[in-house]
């Protein structure tokens, strides 16, 4: 038995039902957890607990007829299978529970609801992340796929820590804040304060002229956490809803950023703790080039398995232990949350569908169906994206997995409507794919001669949007895009895949000195020569060179062996270069310091008047490695942020020089 089904039978079969002290006591002696862990997580006395200790391992001897402990708890009672009575009474618990209780599957699941379904190791990686000072969770998911339900939880474990907790939702702010950075940031610190319950002193700490950015953070940093005696847990809903206002994104994001990586050396900044959770179909925009969310924990909820699917159907009172019931339904829908809960609610008594999983099953790829709702505004969404609709039908009409344009895979599977397989897609369940190849053939038939006709200047616009002009390499944002892609590939091979980030030493200085013009000239001749010396090195060291994502330039040496390497490089910022290439960590630093060495040789001249201690009169660059084989657990943004760490230690150590993260 696992400890959800011993909880389970006590509640069907004890006349009393268990308290809450009584339940997390079980949980935490099956955990091994000692009484004054379980006190100081209870806020409860430690005699207080052992008290109810004691009565609880008394009423559970009495329940199995034999001598049961703290200590034995877990040995005795984890290799026994439920029998078909115990069965039996839970089912007729949760049908009599679910009479009562029904909920319509919207919003998200209350602290006290039944039909929550935890997702191990998902609820304690958030858990133990907010524990952990100046720390920063980043909750993300297609929608309704359980984000709010999660951080409605991690709220009520904050508060059983004894830390303050504030929960702001951007949807809530009026059109007027987001005018400019000053106005947002003012809203935001005066709702922090009102939270808080705090009074707002906003006047006494903003200054024009140091800004509001630098003003916002000494209002957090002098006042508000100086006014509280324990850690803020502060949660940040519907992140997503920024980007609609590209200007305050690009502040304020960045400014969340600084605030934990300065944590890191402030110790007033340890008391936040961050939790950021935002819809991945923000991606489809992407009009902030610079990600914010490399940063801290990444958690993406995954959807439910079999197991859990058949715990879910069991707390609605229905037996699906041979599962064939719970293997339609997933077929059906792969095990999408809200999708698996509005079948069985409908199933259990609602709307005329009454134990007929196969009438739901049938209509539920139609305008008829359960889903209607749901998949209509995903209809909705690709009439107003050509090119991801084109992109989305040529995956429901194929029989295998297809290879599309990254830019578009990325952006269907941020949308949770495909899954990625390499550099390969396929439809996420066979709900969409029986909806949507209907209702884009249907469309397609319609825009076809629409399609046909702006399809060169499409892909012109695709061009464009995926290039910086002035050194035709790809931009940041396609960058981050194909990491993706290549992460999922070298996960899926087990192979090494590094990244390098050149940045150009002083370059502002040089820029100041020289003219923009000579900086953008600058610009052109080193992102020329990294990219004919990571040609020439992949070359001769049995690689391929990719010279952008919208198409491949292949040198092959017909001597190598059997191995295969491919890289990307990109204009990554002002002055920096990015570099993916899928080998390990000894090759990618030979392959930074030849670059360093060939940007030195070009002998751009930078004198600077009065300005001394730099190493060389000519133009150097430094960089950071990072290298990686990435597992079921780690996500592209530990590389990406190694990389930048290392870039700066290259810069602190004194420029010209690569260091490996």
């Amino acid at each position: 038995m696992s400890i959800d089904e011993v909880i389970l039978l006590l509640k069907a079969s004890l006349p009393n039902a268990l308290t809450s002290l009584q339940e997390l006591i079980l949980r935490s002696s099956w955990e091994g957890k000692t009484y004054n862990n379980i006190a100081l997580e209870a806020h409860y006395g430690e005699e207080r607990v052992r008290k109810v200790a004691s009565n609880l391992w008394q009423l559970m001897s009495d329940f199995w007829k034999e001598s049961i402990n703290k200590s034995n708890f877990r040995q005795i009672l984890e290799p026994r299978q439920l029998s078909k009575m115990q069965h039996q009474l839970i089912r007729e618990y949760h049908r009599a529970a679910t009479a009562v209780s029904l909920e319509f599957p919207a919003g998200p699941v209350s602290l006290d609801s039944r039909f929550y379904i935890p997702r191990p190791p998902i609820e304690e990686l958030a858990y133990k992340e907010i524990a952990e000072p100046g720390s920063v969770l980043c909750i993300r998911a297609p929608k309704k796929m359980g984000k709010s339900s999660l951080i409605l939880r991690i709220l009520a474990h904050a508060s059983n820590l004894g830390y303050q907790t504030v929960s702001l939702d951007f949807q809530q702010a009026d059109k007027a804040v987001f005018v400019n950075i000053d106005k947002f940031l003012r809203w935001f610190c005066a709702n922090l304060s009102r939270e808080l319950q705090l009074e707002p002193k906003l006047n006494e700490f903003w200054d024009e002229d140091m800004g509001s950015k630098i003003s916002c953070s000494l209002y957090i940093q002098t006042y508000l956490l100086q006014s509280i005696e324990t850690p803020l847990v502060l949660v940040l809903n519907e992140v997503d809803w920024v980007f609609d206002y590209p200007e305050i994104a690009s502040e304020f994001l960045p400014l969340l950023r600084s605030w934990y990586e300065q944590a890191k050396r402030v110790s007033i900044l340890q008391k936040l703790r961050i939790v950021m959770a935002y819809s991945t179909e923000v991606f489809l925009s992407l009009k902030v080039n610079q990600s914010p969310f490399n940063i801290g924990l990444p958690l993406r909820l995954p959807p439910f398995t079999k197991e859990q699917v058949q715990n879910l159907a069991q707390c609605h009172g229905l037996d699906w232990t041979d599962n064939s019931d719970g293997d339609k339904l997933m077929a059906m829908v792969g095990g999408h949350p809200h999708l698996v809960r509005l079948a069985l609610y409908y199933l259990v008594g609602k709307g005329g569908l009454e134990n007929n999983l196969e009438q739901i099953l049938q209509q539920a790829p139609t305008d008829t169906g359960i889903y209607r709702d749901y998949l209509s505004q995903y209809m909705l969404m690709l009439q107003q994206e050509t090119q991801l609709a084109n992109a989305f039908r040529e995956v429901v009409t194929a029989t295998e997995p297809v290879q599309i344009e990254p830019m578009l895979a990325y952006k269907l599977h941020s949308t949770g409507l495909v899954k990625l397989e390499g550099d390969r897609v396929s439809v996420a369940c066979e709900l969409f794919r029986l909806y949507f190849r209907e209702k884009l053939s249907t469309s397609n038939s319609a825009s076809h001669w629409r399609v046909a006709e702006l399809e060169k200047e499409n892909q012109q616009l695709r061009i464009l949007s995926s290039l910086d002009e002035l050194t035709q390499l790809v931009n940041r944002r396609y960058f981050h895009t194909y990491l993706q892609l290549e992460w999922q590939r070298s996960m899926r091979e087990s192979t090494s895949l590094s990244m390098i980030l050149c940045d150009i030493d002083y370059f502002k200085i040089y820029n100041k000195t020289y003219g923009n013009s000579a900086g953008d000239l600058c610009l052109q001749q080193i992102a020329y020569t990294i990219r004919d010396s990571l040609k020439h090195l992949l070359l001769n060291n049995h690689l391929s060179y990719v010279s952008t994502a919208l198409g491949t330039e292949n040198f092959r040496n017909p001597n190598m062996g059997h191995e295969n390497h491919s890289s990307l490089l990109a204009r990554y910022g002002g002055e920096e270069f990015a570099i993916l290439v899928d080998v390990d960590a000894v090759t990618a630093v030979y392959i930074a310091e030849k670059i360093r060495e060939q940007v030195k040789a070009l002998a751009i001249t930078c004198e600077y008047p009065g300005i001394g201690g730099l190493p060389a009169n000519v133009l150097t660059v430094s960089l950071g490695v990072a290298s990686i084989t990435p597992q079921e657990k780690s996500e592209p943004e530990f590389l990406v942020n190694t990389a930048e760490k290392a870039l700066y230690q290259a810069k602190r150590k004194g420029r010209d020089r690569v260091v490996l993260g």
